[in-house]
């Protein structure tokens, strides 16, 4: 919910700045207070941040670090650091779930196998469908298993560029409509992993790939994919969680609609959401990722002499753009509504909040987050899954 200035409020420097730290704004701080007519060199002074840990007391990874190799391989973004100027990660920074197998090898020219139920079994070369390759804008991805190791950083978003599968679905030409689409790629068979089972395939329906508006990703960020991200192909599924994006496209196959779910499938069923581990890829539900947001960093600030805090998060997924966030430090406290909201125009990436705060007394806290709207699905926040910790000594 964003909180707009009244007259009121522009006349009076002091009630401006109690209800500025109590409510919420547009904007930075900076912005907010030069709305109310105060000098720029007044609203306050940045004292620094303070460090954020999981309340579930969760291990701590080094951050934007290359970790392990292959399925145990792990690169952990660090949330901390986003800004409105920085809406996407870098790709040396996107985080890395797997990595690329050793014995991949780059032929020339990449080929994806067709096969399965379709009018022409062949193999369709990258090369021939990279004309209908373009922009496909802003898009996040999550890891299913976000919040192992890191600061939940197995999170990042990027801009990129890609052919629609419904262009691919084109030249394929399966007999039905009706049939499913498994998407495979390439993995890594010969090293045991303490974390994964091999196999990366990913069935479904047509009406899946539609409405997600999935692609088959070739570059990212302006660049081709890095090698760890798919490269030269991967699928895109936006608004699902990475564990469907499948990278290193080799094979797209057309099956009955009862075909049995993948490994892939059942490996990450409990991590999307799902009802058990169906045996049939239709009774799969698809594994998109439900509205959720969680704060990123603390900022500590001094105003006219006072101590005050900016909670700033990020905000993603879910069915619909919405500004009804509301936060809370402490069970006995009420949800307010987040300073700070601006309802994204989208759900395909993150938007970025903020809450100013001013802690009654020093102790630890947890910043929990919900959204008020109750048409809006929310499990992981109603698990509190993403609830932070932050140790405030200084009010």
């Amino acid at each position: 919910m964003c909180w707009n200035l009244t007259g009121s409020l522009v006349n009076s420097r002091r009630r401006f700045l109690a209800a500025a730290l109590a409510a919420a704004g547009a904007g930075s701080l900076r912005q907010l207070l030069a709305q109310a007519g105060l000098a720029e060199d007044m609203p306050g002074r940045l004292l620094g941040t303070l460090p954020l840990v999981r309340a579930d007391g969760g291990p701590r990874a080094p951050l934007e670090t290359h970790l392990g190799a292959g399925l145990d391989a792990r690169l952990f973004t660090d949330l901390s650091t986003l800004s409105e100027k920085t809406p996407t990660t870098p790709n040396d920074r996107f985080y890395i779930r797997t990595a690329c197998p050793a014995t991949l090898r780059h032929t020339q020219p990449w080929t994806i196998q067709v096969d399965g139920l379709v009018r022409e079994p062949r193999p369709l070369t990258l090369d021939s469908i990279t004309n209908l390759a373009g922009p496909r804008g802003a898009v996040l991805l999550e890891c299913a298993g976000n919040g192992e190791g890191a600061d939940y950083g197995l999170i990042s978003a990027a801009e990129w560029d890609g052919i629609p599968m419904a262009a691919v679905m084109e030249r394929i030409q399966p007999f039905a409509r009706s049939l499913r689409v498994v998407v495979s790629g390439v993995d890594d068979h010969t090293h045991p992993s303490r974390t994964s089972i091999p196999g990366a395939s990913w069935i479904f329906s047509r009406d899946d790939l539609d409405r997600s508006n999935a692609f088959l990703a070739t570059r990212m960020n302006g660049m081709p994919l890095p090698r760890d991200h798919g490269a030269p192909v991967r699928l895109i599924v936006p608004g699902w969680y990475g564990c469907a994006c499948i990278k290193w496209v080799d094979r797209i196959t057309i099956v009955e609609d009862a075909a049995p779910a993948t490994s892939q499938m059942q490996e990450f069923a409990t991590r999307t959401h799902q009802d058990g581990t169906p045996a049939l890829a239709r009774d799969f539900q698809p594994a998109v990722i439900d509205l959720a947001a969680t704060p990123v960093r603390v900022e500590k600030w001094s105003i006219e002499g006072r101590l005050a805090y900016r909670v700033v998060g990020v905000m993603w997924g879910g069915s619909k753009p919405t500004d009804a966030l509301e936060i809370r430090f402490h069970p006995d406290e009420p949800f307010v509504p987040v300073s700070h909201c601006p309802k994204p125009e989208n759900t395909r990436t993150w938007s970025l909040w903020w809450h100013l705060w001013r802690p009654p007394s020093p102790r630890r806290y947890d910043i929990v987050l919900r959204v008020s709207d109750p048409t809006i699905r929310t499990r992981r926040l109603d698990l509190f899954y993403y609830t932070r910790e932050v140790v405030v000594n200084d009010v």
